[in-house]
Parts: structure tokens; C-alpha cells; sequence
């Protein structure tokens, strides 16, 4: 089992999730961040940390965001590691909660 980031990280990239990774598991995208699923300890602390509510167990995924288990597999190999958290971008909070975002994924 890995936890696994989803839609809803995409133009947020909100990064205190990272902070509190015990393993440094998260890498950074453009527009994006992705765990590691071969770091991922499973720990969880991570879900709660996260303002925009984009980080699911892969078990407990929505159906619609299947399909980001596989990218953040993908992802995890071509992303840069962050370890620690980031100013966000400016306007993401005008982005957090816009369905339908993977069109904009870097």
C-alpha cells in the first residue's frame, strides 16, 4: 500500500504535507507533487497535512483518481525530491477544489 496524490494538488502544490514526511517520499513537478510509491512508508501523516485534500491511501482512491496511482509512479522517476515545504503559488488557493484539472498537469 502507498498513498498516492491527486487532482486536486494540480496549480495548488501546496507543501506542508512535506514537512512532516519521515522519509522524504514526495518529489516536485512544475505544477505538482507526487509520492514516491517505492519510499512511501505509509505512514500517514501526510493526508492530514494537506490543505487541498489530495492525498488519499491508494485503497481509499475515488474512482475519478484511479488513474493518479499510475502517474505518480510515472512522475516519481522524472520529479525532483522535495523535502522540505514551499511557498505555494500565489493563486493556489483560487485553484483548490477545481474539478477536472488534469488538462493543466506539467
Amino acid at each position: 500500500m502507498t498513498h498516492v496524490v491527486t487532482e486536486n494538488c494540480i496549480n495548488c502544490k501546496y507543501t506542508d504535507c512535506v514537512d512532516v514526511c519521515p522519509v522524504d517520499c514526495f518529489r516536485e513537478g512544475p505544477n505538482f507533487l507526487v509520492i514516491d510509491p517505492d519510499e512511501c512508508i505509509d505512514c500517514a501523516v501526510c493526508i492530514s497535512e494537506c490543505p487541498a485534500n489530495a492525498i488519499f491511501y491508494d485503497e481509499d482512491i475515488p474512482e475519478d483518481q484511479l488513474k493518479f496511482l499510475k502517474i505518480n509512479a510515472e512522475l516519481s522517476s522524472i520529479y525532483k525530491n522535495i523535502s522540505r515545504s514551499k511557498t505555494p503559488p500565489i493563486d493556489s488557493d483560487e485553484w483548490n477544489g477545481i474539478k477536472n484539472k488534469i488538462q493543466y498537469l506539467k
